[in-house]
């Protein structure tokens, strides 16, 4: 998990190392717990501690202010007293921006799904510019959000790269799954973002359009090709002006219509995404 892998990371980098825990239980969306050397551990968000009964006064300032600066925050307690509070900083990738902006262009609306705390999702939403917020939302109800949208007519395209975004990948019309994100999420979408940037989002859509209507466009002069040639070469003309369609014109005729499709399909080489990133090959 990226968070307990974060905080793992930084412990041992102050010579911290952690010790084995027995009774362990994940709970989704909330946190862990487990016993360590006699005592009952637990780390998690707000929800986990209001389960556990765990008075959070002593902390609630500091949890306040990571949360205003778009911070996760873990609680920790031991044997039911709260022992402090971890602030984690989600950062934004540099183009994230840019992604929302080029989707807002095409007429496409972001909404950010998260199961962090309300105060940091909308942090995070202010920075991107984004308008619509579903936050604390568990793992299994990512999904859910989803079908919603769905019943309401919506056309949705799901962007994850956690294991708990896998359901929510399936349900969507189109899962896009960022490439440094988890196996599972990666075998859900039908679309796999192999450079992990958001701008790639908008990127992989305009590239569908082309391709969709390039495909249009082959379908019509393939059908132009054969609407106008095969009452040719069947004799229409013959009866009147005595015009007959030679085998060897007709096979040409026949070789030109692949070339152009073939040809039309290979100029895809030179989409260019109109947020001018590297052409794609």
């Amino acid at each position: 998990h990226p968070i307990a892998e974060a905080i793992v990371t930084e412990t041992r980098s102050r010579g911290i190392e952690p010790v084995s825990c027995t009774s362990f239980v994940s709970v989704d969306g909330k946190g862990v717990a487990g016993m360590v050397g006699g005592s009952r551990v637990v780390a998690g968000n707000r929800a986990m501690m209001e389960d556990e009964q765990v008075d959070m006064a002593v902390v609630t300032a500091f949890a306040d202010d990571f949360e205003k600066r778009a911070m996760t925050v873990v609680f920790c307690a031991v044997d039911g007293k709260i022992l402090g509070c971890i602030g984690l900083a989600d950062v934004v990738k540099p183009d994230a921006h840019s992604a929302v902006d080029t989707l807002g262009k095409m007429g496409i609306q972001t909404v950010l799904l998260s199961g962090d705390s309300s105060r940091s999702v909308d942090a995070v939403a202010r920075q991107l510019g984004i308008s619509s917020v579903r936050a604390e939302v568990l793992p299994r109800d990512k999904a859910e959000e989803v079908h919603k949208l769905q019943l309401a007519g919506e056309k949705v395209a799901f962007v994850g790269d956690g294991i708990n975004d896998a359901p929510a990948l399936a349900q969507a019309d189109v899962g896009i799954a960022i490439g440094s994100g988890t196996d599972v999420a990666m075998e859900s979408a039908e679309i796999i973002l192999v450079k992990s940037s958001p701008v790639d989002v908008a990127t992989a859509l305009q590239l569908g359009k082309a391709v969709y209507k390039r495909i249009r466009g082959n379908l019509f002069w393939a059908f132009a090709y054969n609407s106008a040639l095969i009452p040719l070469a069947a004799g229409v003309l013959y009866p009147v002006w005595h015009i007959v369609f030679k085998p060897e014109l007709a096979g040409l005729a026949m070789a030109m219509s692949s070339v152009t499709v073939v040809t039309r399909s290979l100029m895809l080489k030179r989409f260019k995404p109109e947020n001018n990133r590297i052409p794609v090959a």
